[in-house]
């Protein structure tokens, strides 16, 4: 069974809300929402909150387990979906960014709909963590080439190429 509990990102929010205190009518974006946990957790802290979702049985069960607005969450990947300039106080990519194709790209994109004195949260899992080593350690054990902290979707890990905003300047 799905369950969200109260205390689920309040880490991260009480060090939003020290960076940027809240106001009313401060928005939110889950980036990679999956179930749907972060947008309940910002929308019990007062943030108006909107997510998007790649997966098509996460964004289902976001919707329907969850109990999240579809007018709040969309399906689609960063490269598909959009939202107006200057729209929302905070984005999160809560372990979503080694996910991406490109995500420097990506993150140009999430600057655009960041309000001027926004707050983007970029969490990455860690190859140093004891988890992330014994799950590695188990897919080599399996014979396979998956690790935890990069997405085993992306095939080869090889092929990932990260750029910096710098490499974006210089191209646009």
């Amino acid at each position: 069974m799905v369950e969200w509990k109260p205390e689920y990102f309040s880490y991260q929010i009480k060090v939003l809300q020290e960076l940027r205190p809240f106001k009313a009518g401060m928005t939110a974006l889950d980036i990679g929402a999956g179930l749907g946990k972060c947008m309940l957790s910002l929308k019990q802290a007062g943030y108006d909150a909107y997510g998007f979702e790649p997966s098509r049985p996460f964004y289902e069960r976001a919707l329907s387990k969850m109990g999240i607005d579809s007018s709040r969450l969309k399906l689609g990947m960063v490269e598909e979906v959009d939202y107006p300039e200057n729209s929302f106080d905070f984005i999160s990519f809560g372990a979503v960014f080694e996910h991406l194709y490109h995500p420097a790209q990506s993150l140009e994109k999430a600057l655009k709909w960041l309000k001027p004195d926004g707050i983007i949260q970029i969490e990455v899992p860690s190859s140093k963590h004891f988890i992330a080593k014994l799950f590695n350690f188990y897919y080599r054990v399996r014979g396979t080439n998956y690790v935890t902290h990069i997405s085993p979707m992306h095939n080869p890990f090889g092929r990932l190429k990260l750029v910096s905003m710098r490499d974006i300047a210089e191209t646009n």
